[in-house]
């Protein structure tokens, strides 16, 4: 049941979430709608081949990929508002719907160019309103002690979807194609959407705060309240950061990626061979903290993943060894899931339910607007300053990221055992021990 109190799985066993139907529903939405959003960015690219001919190709191209980027910098913020105003389980379903609707207008509408180009950039939006909700709706199904587990099979989904969407999206669209006799390249991905959507319809729905919504809608109040809240919770508010940090170096990665691929031997088109590795690093660090997430909590998760980060951006600069290189990779992608799960953990678990969209809509166009700016500087950087030294700055900013996740982190739990150390509480004073233990919390929630 979506609901304020999270299905009761018995505590520490990672395996027992498969006994949660309404979670398991919530998983099978997300691995169909991954899959479907990626099948659908593979039939831009095919049906953006009817303008190769043209002078302007690559420009038209660049006009697509910008309207299907540009919802996530415009709607981050505001889309987790309505997830706030809004059930998830009405949020989640309209958005797969709406997403399976304009897949099949395509057929249906002119084939001229502005016609895609406005596809591309509402399917999109739809987009931007869907992930807030999703997330916003995971830790009202699971208990608090399984949201490490959670996150982390979201994280392995994701990243499987993205591998497997990308793979299997050209032959589906051909055998659709073939069977449906040359018209019918989107029904696929509309099948997809609409079975995603069927996986919510699938959760019974209790949001009790929702009864105590005003029904008028103020985006502007909303948006400058999630950001007061950030202001106010340094711990969520570094979490968001961190999150924004990690992003930002596997863009400049997928900048540099050419240049890391010649650099130990490969062909500028052998690139995409290190991003598999840091994906696979990814998939083995989230299955990890999957399976032994609950024995792992007290560790300082985000800490060691900085300092995996910096050391194989650093070392980067100097290998020349392709087995060196992607076991590079790996390591850096290990890395980067050891920041990723425990942060998004961190936010699901200590934001108040009401305020949960509003503060996850903004993490996401944080994080849109981090992988947008090294996307713009990468490339000038290195051909001014050389790819060893924009390495080396990028692992010495990382670095000192960690250091300073690792002084607030001991500056809390310092505080913490000051307030755990003093007299008993006496009659008519309140205790502090549980501001103590708020303080004390896991070194994973840096």
């Amino acid at each position: 049941m979506l609901s304020d109190s999270p299905s009761d799985d018995p505590p520490h066993h990672p395996g027992l979430l498969r006994h949660n139907r309404a979670f398991l529903s919530l998983w099978a939405s997300q691995v169909l709608s991954q899959v479907a959003d990626k099948v659908f960015f593979v039939l831009l690219i095919v049906l953006l081949e009817r303008y190769s001919d043209s002078d302007l190709s690559n420009s038209l191209r660049s006009l697509v990929m910008v309207a299907f980027t540009l919802p996530a910098v415009l709607f981050g913020s505001s889309a987790g508002i309505f997830v706030d105003r809004w059930t998830k389980r009405t949020m989640l379903l309209t958005c797969n719907l709406v997403r399976a609707g304009l897949v099949m207008l395509l057929p249906l509408l002119p084939g001229q160019f502005w016609v895609l180009l406005l596809i591309a950039f509402a399917v999109s939006t739809a987009t931007q309103f869907f992930a807030p909700a999703e997330q916003a709706a995971l830790p009202l199904l699971v208990r608090p002690d399984r949201l490490m587990t959670a996150n982390a099979l979201f994280a392995i989904t994701m990243l499987g979807a993205m591998i497997v969407g990308f793979a299997i999206g050209d032959p589906l669209l051909r055998a659709a194609e073939v069977l449906s006799g040359g018209r019918g390249r989107e029904i696929p991905i509309c099948l997809l959407y609409l079975l995603a959507a069927g996986c919510i319809a699938q959760i019974p729905i209790t949001e009790a705060h929702k009864d105590e919504v005003p029904l008028t809608v103020n985006p502007w109040r909303d948006l400058r309240t999630g950001i007061r809240y950030l202001d106010q919770n340094p711990l969520i508010s570094r979490a968001v950061l961190q999150l924004a940090v990690l992003y930002s170096v596997l863009a400049v990665l997928m900048v540099l990626g050419v240049n890391l691929a010649q650099a130990v031997g490969l062909e500028p088109r052998q690139a995409g061979f290190l991003l598999a590795a840091t994906g696979v690093g990814m998939l083995l660090g989230a299955a990890l903290l999957a399976r032994e997430g609950q024995r792992l909590r007290h560790w300082p998760l985000s800490l060691m993943g900085f300092w995996l980060v910096a050391g194989v951006l650093g070392l980067f600069a100097l290998v020349q060894e392709l087995w060196l290189g992607l076991i590079l990779s790996v390591v850096l992608g290990v890395g980067g899931s050891l920041i990723l799960v425990p942060m998004k953990t961190l936010i699901q678990r200590e934001t108040p339910k009401n305020m949960l969209g509003k503060v996850l809509g903004f993490q996401n166009n944080v994080v849109n607007i981090a992988l947008s700016l090294p996307l713009a500087i990468a490339g000038p950087l290195t051909d001014w300053l050389g790819l060893r030294e924009v390495l080396w700055g990028l692992s010495a900013s990382v670095t000192l990221l960690g250091v300073r996740v690792s002084q607030k982190n001991r500056d809390r739990r310092q505080a913490a055992a000051r307030l755990e150390s003093l007299p008993s509480d006496r009659p008519g004073q309140q205790s502090l021990k549980p501001v103590a233990r708020s303080l004390d919390t896991d070194p994973e929630q840096n």
